[in-house]
């Protein structure tokens, strides 16, 4: 819980691939807080466990009403997507970006080449992105290797991605300027 609102203030691509990690800690646990009790809550200090239970019993009440106790993402997850996806319109938009807009060029080729790998044509191009990082972190959690193309291609997204995230912080503090 901590850790989710720290990352949200820092760096809010690091909080969208946790809060999709917490997703499926909670589907792997079968959404059951008995079961989350026993094998996240139990090792923290216990100071911390009832808040750490309410906010996993919430999130797990959520993905039931929201039906994505199998697979996809929590409404609260999507708006991010749908925050950054306006950003990101408004930053290839403006004349003043043009690292942006490079590190977006640069960076498309590989999105469109997932987007036919996964068949998902139709999904937003910074949640394959965000797929395409979050693969490879369960990946590096399993041990298992990565090919030189793909860890390549993570590395531009990734980078692309970092620059969305500190202008989406510049424009959180107001200090992100858009207007020509």
């Amino acid at each position: 819980m901590k850790i989710a609102q720290q990352l949200k203030e820092k760096n809010i691509a690091e909080y969208l691939i946790y809060m999709w990690q917490v997703e499926d800690l909670m589907r792997a646990n079968g959404c059951d807080i008995d079961r989350i009790r026993q094998t996240l809550i139990s090792q923290y200090p216990e100071a911390e466990r009832p808040a750490l239970e309410e906010w996993y019993a919430n999130l797990c009440d959520m993905m039931r009403a929201e039906g994505v106790t199998e697979q996809g993402h929590l409404q609260i997850n999507r708006n991010v997507i749908l925050n950054l996806t306006e950003l990101h319109g408004a930053l290839l938009a403006s004349t003043k970006y043009p690292f942006y807009n490079a590190a977006y060029f640069k960076a498309l080729p590989f999105i469109v080449e997932l987007r036919q790998k996964n068949g998902h044509k139709d999904e937003p191009e910074l949640e394959t992105c965000f797929e395409a990082l979050y693969g490879v972190l369960l990946l590096r959690l399993q041990k298992k290797e990565i090919s030189p193309g793909t860890a390549k291609a993570v590395e531009i997204i990734g980078s692309f991605l970092s620059m969305l995230a500190n202008y989406y912080d510049k424009d959180r503090k107001g200090e992100l300027k858009l207007d020509d």
